[in-house]
C-alpha cells in the first residue's frame, strides 16, 4: 500500500557553528554570513534563520552591570517578598509596563513590548559574571535589520527569528518562542478550511513561528553556544506583521 506524502514537508535544522562571542556594536548579518561561508552552507530563498534573543541584545547593548542599578523602596519591598535580588527587581519593574503576578520567587510582568513573562525576560545566563541581559528594545526591528543584511548579500528570499525561552501559565516547563520576526506571517490560519471528516475549522491558528523557534532549539540546545540555526523547508507565507501583531488584547486574555 501506498501511502500518500501530498501536503507533508521535510524540514531541516542546521546549527551554524563558529559565531564568535558578539559584542555591543556587532553586525549580527555580517556574522551570520561569515559563519555560513564558514560551514559551506548557501543560504537558499525560503530559508527561516532563527537567532536567539541573547545574542541580539548583546550586539544592541542590552546588557546592564547590576552594580551600577539603584533599587528602589518597590523593588526592595518585592525583592524582599520573592527572595530575588532588589537591583535584579528594579531592571525588572523598569523593563515592564507592570506587574501581573509574583509568587514563588517568579515575578511576572507585561513589558514595555506587550509581552507576559517571567522577570521582564531579564536572564543572567550565557552574559558575564554581575551584569544580566534585557530583551531587545524591538525585536522585530532587530529580525528586519538582520534579514535586510542577509538578503542584500545573497539575493536570497529569507525570514529571520528572534528567539527565546519563555514558560506557560497553564503547564510546567519552557519552550523557545519567536519575540521578533521578519520575512514571515507569524500567524497561519486555517479558519473556513474542512478536516478529512468535513468538519470546518473555526478558530485554528497555528502559530508557525513559536513551531520553529521550539524546532531550531531541539538543535541548538541551551548550553553548546551555538546561537544561530538555518530552518529549511518549512512552507511559510512571507508578511511583515511581526511578533507584535500576535501579542493577545488584554480584553481576551484569560491569564492576566
Amino acid at each position: 500500500m501506498k501511502v500518500a506524502s501530498a501536503g507533508l514537508r521535510k524540514v531541516e535544522v542546521i546549527p551554524l557553528a563558529g559565531i564568535p562571542e558578539v559584542e555591543e556594536g556587532a553586525d549580527l548579518g555580517k556574522l551570520i554570513l561569515s559563519s555560513a561561508r564558514k560551514n559551506a552552507l548557501d543560504l537558499l530563498d525560503g530559508d527561516v534563520l532563527v537567532v536567539k534573543q541573547k545574542i541580539v541584545s548583546k550586539a544592541e547593548g542590552r546588557l546592564v552591570r547590576l552594580d551600577g542599578v539603584t533599587p528602589g523602596p518597590e523593588a526592595k519591598l518585592l525583592a524582599g517578598e520573592q527572595g530575588k535580588d532588589p537591583k535584579q527587581v528594579e531592571l525588572i519593574l523598569r523593563e515592564s509596563v507592570r506587574v501581573v503576578r509574583a509568587g514563588h520567587g517568579v515575578i511576572i510582568t507585561e513589558t514595555k513590548h506587550g509581552f507576559v513573562c517571567a522577570n521582564s525576560g531579564i536572564d543572567q545566563s550565557n552574559v558575564g559574571k554581575g551584569y544580566v541581559a534585557l530583551l531587545p528594545l524591538d525585536p522585530d526591528k532587530s529580525a528586519r535589520r538582520i534579514r535586510h543584511t542577509l538578503e542584500g548579500a545573497t539575493g536570497k528570499a529569507l525570514a529571520v527569528l528572534v528567539t527565546d525561552t519563555f514558560g506557560r501559565p497553564w503547564r510546567i516547563g519552557q519552550t523557545d518562542v519567536a519575540i521578533g520576526c521578519s520575512g514571515i506571517a507569524p500567524l497561519v490560519s486555517y479558519a473556513g478550511k474542512k478536516d478529512k471528516f468535513g468538519y470546518e475549522l473555526r478558530v485554528t491558528e497555528p502559530s508557525v513561528v513559536d513551531e520553529i523557534a521550539g524546532a531550531a532549539e531541539l538543535a541548538l540546545g541551551k548550553l553548546a553556544g551555538m546561537p544561530v540555526a538555518v530552518v529549511r523547508g518549512v512552507g511559510y507565507k512571507p508578511g511583515e506583521g511581526g511578533v507584535r501583531s500576535m501579542i493577545m488584547p488584554s480584553e481576551r486574555d484569560l491569564f492576566r
